[in-house]
């Protein structure tokens, strides 16, 4: 047979692998390292000439950094902090400013007049003049301190609606309220951890105050914010009497007819006190006024306006000052948070 022609034959084709080139191309590297050197040679003798700079001196200080951040909170109840503090809304502005002024280098404020665990905020964050005022001394040593002045106070009570609760029935002292025969019968407001600081200081033992008041609870106390409301609610008779009642809320109620009555042999008493700025900017005024306000004139004026003068020596408007008081002092309000965890727990509160 005859191969065929036009068939082309399909051999192997060869493969032939190149060689790999090890050496290294150093040609780019001299060229950067003749520019790093030219550039080198000409900035080496500009590093030796100097140019002489007159600067201005000054003698001003470093600022001072706050050591200790201030602090706003809300917790889950409403409640509102400032640092470690519970403070009224109301309040809350007038203390930012003031602590904003003076941390900004400017006071604007002259007198403080404020509950006093917001004085004592003031205080702490060195805003007031810690220099006591003349008048302190017609003043219980309760009263005062070396940086703050009683101004007004308000007064924690008990008060008993008269329908409800017969006149033999009616508590003569805090304690009175841990009778059995209290029993679904008492009202209180949840926050009112004062109750605690009043009784230890009456009886000058933390345990006694607790035992008291475990005696109360046992009493099944039913609880209410609002000290308006725990008024309103012993007018309307929804309850027959309440410990922690505001004393300044009863004699205008009971002047209106309301069947009440109210507890005025003793009371605890939470202070609203008057303080000068440190950077007063009119300093000899803020003097002049606090000692205005703190003098026997002054608290008249006061009284007249509505307040409970602290002035011992100065009867309020109304029949609002309990025979024995049990003040809340600066010393009470730094080991606050100890006596209302002492207030919950014997109350069973959140």
């Amino acid at each position: 047979m005859a191969a065929n022609a036009g068939t082309p034959v399909i051999g192997k084709r060869k493969h032939h692998r190149q060689r790999v080139m090890s050496e290294i191309n150093v040609t780019p590297m001299v060229d950067v390292m003749l520019v790093l050197l030219i550039i080198f040679m000409v900035s080496a003798p500009l590093l030796t000439v100097g140019v002489p700079i007159d600067l201005p001196q000054s003698q001003a200080k470093s600022l001072e950094q706050d050591k200790e951040p201030l602090t706003v909170s809300v917790n889950d109840k409403g409640q509102i902090f400032l640092q470690n503090s519970e403070i009224a809304a109301d309040d809350l502005v007038a203390k930012m400013q003031a602590v904003a002024e003076a941390r900004g280098g400017k006071v604007f404020s002259d007198v403080f007049e404020f509950g006093l665990e917001n004085i004592n905020q003031l205080y702490e964050q060195k805003l007031l003049l810690d220099k006591p005022i003349p008048e302190a001394a017609d003043y219980p040593k309760d009263m005062k301190g070396s940086y703050w002045l009683a101004n007004n106070l308000i007064f924690f009570v008990g008060a008993w609606n008269t329908n409800k609760v017969k006149k033999e029935e009616e508590p003569k002292v805090l304690d009175d309220f841990g009778d059995p025969r209290w029993k679904n019968r008492l009202i209180a407001e949840p926050r009112d951890a004062e109750l605690v600081i009043g009784l230890m200081h009456k009886y000058n033992s933390l345990e006694k105050a607790r035992a008291i008041l475990t005696k109360i609870a046992a009493n099944n106390v039913e609880f209410h914010k609002g000290h308006s409301d725990l008024a309103e609610l012993l007018v309307a008779g929804q309850a027959a009497a309440c410990f922690t009642c505001y004393s300044h809320h009863y004699p205008s109620r009971i002047k209106k007819g309301a069947p009440l009555g109210y507890m005025l042999s003793e009371g605890i008493g939470s202070i609203i006190a008057v303080a000068i700025a440190k950077d007063a900017p009119h300093p000899n005024t803020a003097m002049l006024f606090a000692r205005w306000a703190e003098s026997k004139d002054g608290q008249e004026v006061y009284a007249k306006g509505g307040r409970t003068p602290a002035h011992p020596n100065v009867e309020p408007a109304l029949p609002v000052r309990p025979k024995k008081i049990y003040a809340i002092g600066t010393d009470d309000i730094r080991q606050f948070a100890k006596y209302e965890k002492v207030w919950k727990e014997v109350f069973k509160l959140r």
